[in-house]
């Protein structure tokens, strides 16, 4: 009965029965009377890589949820029949986090049922200044982008969301981090640490070999691949976090930003749902978001198994960041 009530995490629940012994399926934390869950299957050795998928952070952005969701559902189903995958996941650790902000969800709000928004949380600090509010603000929970009190703990969903990565994700060889998010612009994005300032992360080399073959193997993608920091810098980002705290291997979080102003566009009646701002709500508009992700999802899976093969070796390594800087940082250079 409690899942009835929120459509996304009875789907996501569906999918972990379905999923059976294949997976292994914790609950995380609570979220005001919901269970945050966390999934796992393939190989749990901490010497092979690893990739994890995250969707729902934000309440309001279910269509986040559902594509993470659509593709675990896509990995069980095929797990009947398809022996290359079982091999596959014999060299690879996944995990899955598909609806991170149950509370939210049911509430409708972009925040955690206590009012914080939960990639504003964690103790980070923007070293370039932050637009406020949007960059996060500690002024009221009445008002969006709320941090939560100085000083006090991280909420129990980002909380929950660090232990996972620290324990599923970080401390491998290679590790990839897939975040679902909507909202922003007419064009999807591929966002890449760091939001809290605007020098680059320390595996830069490393993400532009992993830009490198994706865009060989997907030279009609959609997404527009940058630092997030070229669009605005933010206070308490839970990637930069995490990023930060990692110390072995290397690990790559993303975000996808898909650009939900496409879907206003083609349907303006849109603007007057606040979900409508946030999600597709014509049915066979969602499919083809869901079909759209596919892509990067499976290929996020498949670069983290095969990481030893594009992984660029110490003189290559030089290259890639020269590369990189010329790409995505010339203007700030």
């Amino acid at each position: 009965m409690r899942s009835k009530v929120l459509p996304e995490l009875e789907e996501l629940e569906r999918v972990i029965a379905l999923g059976g012994a294949h997976l292994r399926s914790e609950v995380a934390c609570d979220s005001a009377g919901l269970p945050v869950h966390a999934v796992t299957l393939g190989n749990p050795d901490p010497a092979v890589p690893a990739v994890g998928y995250f969707g729902g952070v934000h309440g309001l952005e279910r269509i986040g949820a559902r594509v993470v969701t659509a593709f675990l559902l896509h990995l069980v189903t095929r797990l009947a029949w398809d022996a290359s995958l079982h091999q596959l996941l014999r060299q690879v650790r996944v995990l899955f986090m598909p609806l991170v902000n149950p509370g939210g969800m049911l509430r409708g709000t972009r925040s955690n049922p206590r009012g914080v928004d939960l990639m504003r949380n964690a103790p980070l600090d923007a070293l370039d200044g932050a637009p406020w509010p949007v960059g996060g603000q500690r002024l009221s929970r009445r008002l969006p982008w709320y941090r939560g009190r100085a000083g006090e703990g991280m909420e129990a969903e980002s909380a929950a969301v660090c232990t996972w990565v620290e324990r599923e994700l970080q401390g491998r060889p290679f590790s990839l981090a897939l975040d679902c998010h909507s909202g922003f612009g007419v064009r999807d994005r591929l966002w890449f640490p760091f939001a809290h300032r605007r020098a680059p992360m320390r595996h830069l080399a490393e993400l532009h070999a992993l830009h490198e073959i994706f865009v060989r193997s997907h030279s009609h993608h959609p997404y527009v691949v940058e630092p997030q920091s070229r669009q605005y810098l933010a206070h308490g980002d839970l990637w930069d976090h995490l990023l930060l705290r990692s110390q072995a291997g290397v690990f790559l979080p993303l975000t996808l930003e898909m650009g939900s102003w496409l879907w206003v566009k083609k349907n303006p009646r849109q603007l007057f749902s606040r979900a409508g701002i946030f999600n597709p709500l014509i049915a066979h508009r969602e499919q083809r978001v869901l079909r759209r992700h596919l892509p990067l999802l499976d290929f996020a899976l498949r670069a983290a198994a095969g990481y030893a093969l594009w992984l660029p070796d110490a003189e290559a390594r030089a290259t890639h960041h020269r590369r990189a800087l010329a790409l995505w940082y010339s203007a700030v250079a």
